[in-house]
């Protein structure tokens, strides 16, 4: 089993962190999420500061600082956004880097010096593509260092959902795969039960298409 921190992934629910970071962290932790994930491009105080006190609620934490290109909102150069991200690792037990990123080779080679878990992530806000390509996506990963491979993607039809899902089944490894906005809306439910080892939630606001409240994941979830 792959951990973030000390937490064994099974089934795990991720709140995403953005604005109001420390508020947002206790309120998440009081909905029941199992991770926080700082959202380093959303946040609207001193990045340094926010994770020094959010650690202290004893939650594994993940930090990504996501690109414009992923519908990330930062807003600096492509440098300082990595120098960024690896200022902070310290302060993280795990690290969300794309795939796509020119220095992604940097990130994962300092996580796993640090005893990090490396995620790598692709996010296709348009479609879902043929199912060899996000095998493709998910086995590159893999081979990039990935401790999990993440993949979400937009689906048109329940077809391109049902697609996701058959790669998460039968992935080789451990992913974290997401159907975004409302056609896909129930994988954040359905793909834990198809081998994902994360969910993601929101906690005041969605970061993301489709996503649902942490404490309504956590219900749900707990029924199946």
């Amino acid at each position: 089993m792959v951990r973030i921190g000390g937490l064994e992934l099974e089934r795990s629910i991720v709140a995403s962190i953005g604005k109001n970071p420390l508020d947002s962290s206790k309120k998440a932790k009081k909905l029941g999420a199992d991770i926080l994930e700082v959202r380093i491009d959303l946040l609207d105080m001193d990045a340094l500061m926010a994770l020094s006190k959010i650690k202290k609620l004893d939650l594994p934490v993940i930090i990504t600082n996501r690109m414009k290109q992923e519908r990330g909102a930062w807003d600096g150069s492509e440098d300082e956004r990595i120098h960024t991200l690896l200022s902070l690792l310290h302060l993280a037990d795990a690290v969300d880097i794309e795939l796509c990123a020119q220095k992604r080779d940097d990130v994962v080679k300092k996580a796993k010096t640090e005893g990090k878990t490396v995620i790598i992530s692709t996010h296709d806000f348009r479609n879902t593509p043929e199912l060899a390509v996000m095998v493709g996506i998910i086995n590159e990963s893999f081979e990039a260092g990935a401790d999990i491979a993440k993949l979400a993607v937009m689906p048109q039809t329940l077809l391109d959902v049902l697609r996701l899902l058959e790669v998460t089944l039968h992935s080789g490894g451990k992913v974290c795969t997401i159907a975004m906005g409302n056609i896909g809306r129930h994988s954040r439910i359905v793909a834990p039960i198809y081998g994902s080892v994360m969910t993601y939630g929101y906690v005041d606001k969605p970061t993301a298409p489709g996503q649902l409240r942490v404490d309504e994941l956590k219900s749900i979830l707990k029924l199946l």
